[in-house]
């Protein structure tokens, strides 16, 4: 199905979650306006097709695993935390004027993201859990921590593409008969302008102390008030998860969070090799996730068990609440996971480009593809989803229209990455409030002028580079 019907999902989602600020809702009635369009109005068969849809997430084993990934997550913060790890890891930075400002705090949350280029939820997540306690010490709101988080957050994933991105979108170009797809994606990076740009106006923003838009509002209430949320914000992950502190009269020692964070990040790499029989780039990154946080719990388990400082007992219910306190988000992930399911059915992607992918004068098509990327990303929260409805138009319209083959492929990179970076249906998006412990609709609102910022930007590069034949 490829009419304007197949933007009902994506908009309706958008403007009812912005509107209502119930992101549950706006989610579940998107899907349901999807199946509405799949079953041709039925309403009994809609609301059938859009439960089914809910239970076939999980038929996805690389759905299970991300979710399973961030149920483990709340588990390793808790014990982190609560054996001192976290506090012990703060307390380095603060006692020796590591860290003494807001705008040391913010760049400290930005900068952390380029080591973390493995996989893009573990970059968001042990990002927010690092810099959460400084950014609250030094008054940093939650709305700028999470963009901070954010923002370096797939850029840096595709910036550096030793994991599944980069193997993803090699094969996407083998599939396109290209000759070289590793040195294409080389070439193409360098040109992803909006990697580059999204980082750079931010850090901009930081370094010179001027924020605009709605997040002015929330930085002056956390400078002045000493208030990180807004009052009645609803942050993604429970209070009582990311509020547990360290156990009375024990320690206060780093090492009870950097070890853990080597283990996880180190055993990604191996899992990504292994996955991929020798060969990272096609290894599978939902697994390689998964063992790594796997063994970053193992380890915190065997550190506290080692030296002492927590028992069996308070190890599991430990481990419990951290999954407890994460079910917000694993509802998030499927409602998110869902929708983008309905708009491939229903054809949301393939219609838009579609529309806007005319003959076009070859100087013009970098600029025309980053914008049809761009819109198809925000609509359906999908980068990968992007890079694969998209690399098929922009690969054959280059070649035919004798544009250079890597600005396409860069603009296909950065129409997808902005929209993995500002919509609301983005699962990067989501995992970003909740790293931050921040509301998502407030993230959302006050990320975007930033985003927008970048985007327009992006946009008047590739016209220039365009007319100055790639």
């Amino acid at each position: 199905m490829n009419s304007w019907l197949s933007i009902v999902p994506p908009v309706l989602a958008i403007v009812l979650a912005i509107g209502t600020r119930q992101v549950y809702v706006a989610l579940f009635l998107g899907i349901l306006s999807g199946s509405l369009i799949v079953v041709s109005g039925h309403p009994f068969a809609a609301m059938s097709d859009t439960l089914e849809r809910l239970v076939m997430v999980f038929a996805e084993a690389d759905n299970v695993r991300v979710i399973f990934f961030c149920s483990l997550v709340g588990s390793l913060m808790a014990l982190v935390e609560r054996s001192g790890g976290l506090d012990g890891f703060v307390d380095q930075f603060l006692r020796r004027n590591i860290i003494r400002t807001r705008r040391g705090a913010q760049m400290f949350a930005l900068l952390l993201g380029f080591p973390l280029f493995v996989e893009s939820n573990i970059n968001a997540l042990v990002k927010g859990a690092v810099a959460r306690p400084v950014c609250d010490r030094l008054r940093v709101s939650r709305e700028k921590l999470s963009l901070l988080v954010d923002t370096t957050d797939a850029a840096c994933c595709m910036m550096i593409p030793l994991n599944g991105w980069g193997a993803l979108i090699i094969s996407l170009l083998s599939a396109q008969a290209v000759a070289e797809p590793v040195r294409v994606l080389a070439l193409a990076i360098p040109l992803s302008f909006y990697l580059f740009l999204s980082i750079g106006v931010v850090m901009a923003a930081v370094l010179m102390g001027r924020d605009w838009g709605p997040m002015r509002a929330a930085e002056r209430r956390a400078k002045e008030q000493g208030k990180p949320l807004r009052d009645g914000a609803k942050p993604l992950m429970a209070e009582d998860v990311a509020g547990i502190s360290s156990k009375p009269g024990i320690p206060r020692r780093a090492r009870n969070m950097v070890l853990p964070m080597i283990a996880m990040v180190g055993m990604i790499p191996v899992g990504l090799y292994v996955t991929g029989s020798g060969r990272m780039l096609s290894g599978s990154g939902a697994t390689a996730v998964l063992w790594g946080v796997s063994a970053a719990v193992l380890t915190s388990v065997f550190l506290s068990l080692g030296q002492r400082l927590l028992s069996l007992g308070e190890i599991s219910e430990l481990i419990l609440k951290g999954i407890a306190g994460l079910v917000p988000l694993n509802v998030m992930l499927v409602l998110a996971y869902a929708i983008g399911g309905v708009c491939r059915d229903v054809g949301t992607g393939t219609y838009v480009a579609q529309v806007f992918s005319g003959l076009l004068p070859g100087w013009l098509l970098p600029a025309v593809v980053f914008f049809i990327a761009c819109l198809v990303s925000f609509s359906t929260g999908s980068s990968w989803g992007t890079f694969a409805i998209m690399i098929p138009v922009a690969v054959p319209a280059a070649m035919a229209l004798n544009v250079s083959l890597p600005l396409a492929v860069g603009a296909v990179l950065s129409g997808g990455v902005f929209g993995d970076h500002a919509s609301i249906l983005s699962d990067t998006t989501i995992v970003s409030a909740m790293a931050a412990v921040a509301d998502l609709v407030d993230h959302f609102i006050t990320q975007l002028p930033y985003a927008l910022v970048a985007a327009g930007l992006t946009a008047g590069l590739y016209l220039v580079a365009g007319l100055l034949g790639g």
